[in-house]
């Protein structure tokens, strides 16, 4: 999958894989024919956008090298109700273990990317771009950041350890903006940027006299947000944050700014109905 180290992707959906097995599948390893070669045919119940398709195969070749898996839409497709995803075949035993985990993974992905998509699509006529959030699942960060990226968002920061971030917190500990952004100034490499968290039209002018890379502009209302662009033109890049979800994200974006983050593509995020079934 684009973006996921092979390594860092198999350790995670062995973890996914455990936590379902525990000591083992109590029914399927007691069933007759649970040997037999299968087929089975993975379906959207619901229309949306999807996205996962691609960890079918790393995911049942943990528990059997020679699954064979035939996609039948592509990544990030949006599909109909009804409409077949995918088609697998392999002993019966491998496809009732695995079989749970697969949907759970495609669901909660598809439905990040659903959501995703129809947020990105309501802004296109505006420059701005969608980015996500560290709202995350805890143990689906990795993979719910990938569905946004199926969707057409872009990645924010994955962690604490890849972007310098002020926030209102670090700025009390800091004691101020000026200070805080000094700081990280001579001590991260250079080639990284300083984002700072604002919250009104002072502190905005504060942080770009201090030399922010990036403002994040906290919960402003759009007619603040259209003069904090005008004060930043410049001298910094955008960032709207706060509060911003389907219903209100093209008013945002309209206001100028650069990119808009939102937490609401991952945790408002419905699931998509899809099933598997044994041919």
């Amino acid at each position: 999958m684009k973006g996921l180290d092979p390594l860092v992707l198999t350790r995670t959906l062995k973890a996914y894989l455990l936590e379902d097995l525990g000591h083992g599948d109590i029914t399927t390893c007691h069933l007759p024919g649970r040997e037999k070669i299968c087929t089975a045919l993975v379906k959207a119940k619901s229309p949306g956008v999807v996205a996962g398709l691609h960890l079918i195969k790393p995911l049942l070749s943990i528990l059997d090298p020679q699954v064979e898996v035939e996609l039948l839409v592509g990544e990030g497709e949006r599909v109909e109700e009804g409409a077949p995803l995918a088609r697998v075949r392999g002993p019966a035993l491998t496809l009732l273990r695995g079989e749970r985990t697969l949907l759970n993974l495609l669901q909660r992905l598809s439905g990040v990317a659903t959501l995703t998509r129809r947020m990105v699509d309501a802004i296109a006529h505006t420059p701005a771009r969608l980015v996500d959030t560290r709202k995350t699942t805890p143990g689906l960060r990795l993979l719910e950041k990938y569905a946004t990226t199926v969707g057409g968002a872009l990645n924010h920061r994955m962690g604490l350890y890849d972007c310098a971030m002020i926030k209102d917190n670090h700025i009390k500990v800091a004691g101020s903006i000026r200070a805080a952004v000094e700081a990280l100034g001579k001590a991260i490499p250079f080639t990284s940027r300083i984002e700072v968290e604002v919250k009104n039209l002072k502190e905005l002018e504060e942080a770009l006299e201090a030399g922010a890379d990036l403002v994040l502009l906290d919960n402003m209302a759009p007619p603040t947000l259209r003069e904090a662009v005008v004060l930043a033109r410049g001298r910094a890049l955008t960032e709207a944050s706060g509060g911003i979800t389907l219903e209100n994200i093209v008013e945002v974006a309209e206001t100028g700014v650069d990119y808009i983050s939102s937490g609401a593509m991952v945790h408002h995020a419905t699931w998509m109905d899809i099933n598997m079934k044994i041919l």
